[in-house]
């Protein structure tokens, strides 16, 4: 979407509380599960004008060296039940959650989604994601025996039956009367006949047609299979390449598949999540994002980084001192459950990790800040607005997707002093549509009919 020439930006807000970018000891930090938490943090979100809010989820909480991994969250609330109750306390901000679609079912899935959509007014979004650990399956039937590419066939497959499902409802097939009240009309709705790999699917659908018509559809993959997937069935990407050179070179990789999907640039949005340190000036705001880093990884936190690699316990070691000089425990791959492992090679990961840390002298937690940082938007809040708008003029994104370092008011500094900046340069809204759905505030693709 351009105005003046100029591309908009688009962002998001990443509700804090998973993994270690929150500070709970922050003094202002609050509960990531009460329901006044997702409230401010919603309804400032919405004051930014910020496109949508976004909730991830676990269908379990991670455990450590056997025991619930005390260092990570409270606990992993229901997603649409926090989405449902969200929109009842906003009025503009769509509403996004993590789904998977290993262990759900499309024709349950499906109705809860246009339920909420339904009665959102047409703003709600799908994180669809696929899960793969036997710790997770544990709690399901199934359990873990989907392999990469069967857990992908499966996920599209999920969205087509949930598509059919959505589309049994013709557009008009509510119609009001006054004298007869609302009824049905005759021959508006079809029954759903599907027969897959996956599923079977026979029967009629609850739920009428959401006024965008399927809820908006976002991916986080990053793998070959992902990336086809996103240029397939995706509306937004949540993206993790955040430096600019690499954001930029992804961008055009994955957008550069739409045209064999019959789809244009815009119809596909890609936000990078990030982070960001705000400051009077850029070395007060650098000065912040290191003891910002410093307080995301406690010695705690850096020593069960090494443990996720090293297989074996490291309680005994100094964070502020060298690397282990034992290798990696084999047998102990699964020291930690719960969290992806993108660690092929273990011994190699290990000696690679001692080799950087004795060349650039490194304690234990200095190292894991290293290896954890991630680009962030640091500088005074026209710097950050100019970076902003620099990676979405250049196609390195579409916007971004910002994430606060505390809960729920880590996004209050962003929305009281970089917002009103990338207002003054004419790249961002000064108020929503009334009653526009996120499908056309994104500016994805809309279906008629």
């Amino acid at each position: 979407m351009t105005r003046d020439g100029l591309r908009q930006v688009h962002l998001a807000a990443h509700f804090p509380g998973v993994n270690n970018t929150t500070l709970w000891s922050d003094p202002t930090s609050e509960s990531q599960i009460a329901f006044s938490s997702f409230r401010h943090f919603a309804q400032n979100a919405e004051r930014g004008l910020f496109d949508y809010l976004f909730l991830a989820e676990g269908l379990r909480v991670r455990e450590h060296k056997g025991r619930v991994y005390e260092a990570d969250v409270a606990g992993r609330p229901n997603t649409l039940a926090i989405l449902a109750s969200i929109a009842a306390v906003t009025k503009h901000i769509g509403l996004v959650g993590t789904l998977s679609t290993t262990f759900n079912e499309p024709v349950e899935l499906a109705r809860q989604l246009a339920t909420a959509d339904l009665l959102s007014g047409g703003r709600i979004g799908w994180n669809v994601v696929t899960t793969s650990d036997a710790f997770h399956g544990a709690n399901f039937r199934r359990g873990a025996f989907l392999d990469r590419d069967d857990r992908y066939r499966r996920a599209a497959e999920f969205l087509d039956v949930s598509k059919r499902l959505w589309d049994s409802w013709a557009p008009d097939a509510v119609v009001a009367d006054k004298a007869a009240g609302r009824f049905i009309a005759p021959g508006s709705v079809r029954e759903v006949d599907f027969h897959g790999e996956h599923f079977d699917v026979t029967g009629g659908f609850g739920v009428p047609r959401s006024p965008q018509r399927y809820p908006v559809i976002v991916q986080a993959g990053d793998s070959a299979d992902g990336r086809d997937f996103a240029a397939e069935h995706a509306d937004v990407v949540f993206s993790l390449h955040s430096e600019f050179a690499d954001a930029q070179s992804f961008y055009a990789e994955v957008k550069g598949r739409l045209p064999a999907a019959g789809r244009s640039e815009d119809s596909l949005k890609i936000l990078p999540g990030i982070g960001f340190a705000l400051g009077d000036t850029r070395a007060e705001a650098e000065d912040r994002a290191r003891e910002i880093a410093l307080a995301q990884t406690s010695g705690a936190t850096a020593i069960a980084f090494l443990e996720r690699v090293w297989g074996r316990d490291l309680t005994s070691y100094d964070p502020d001192g060298p690397l282990p000089d034992i290798d990696p425990d084999l047998a102990g791959a699964g020291i930690t459950q719960g969290r992806a492992n993108s660690v092929a090679d273990p011994k190699a990961t290990a000696d690679a990790w001692r080799a950087r840390a004795e060349a650039e002298k490194l304690s234990i937690r200095q190292l894991v800040i290293a290896l954890s940082d991630r680009h962030g938007l640091v500088g005074t809040p026209g710097q950050v607005a100019d970076e902003i708008n620099r990676y979405v003029q250049e196609r390195a994104s579409d916007g971004f997707v910002i994430v606060g370092h505390t809960n729920p008011y880590g996004l209050d500094e962003f929305v009281d002093r970089v917002i009103p900046e990338l207002q003054e340069r004419g790249v961002y809204r000064s108020a929503y549509d009334d009653g526009e759905p996120l499908r056309s505030v994104l500016g994805v693709r809309e279906y008629a009919g």
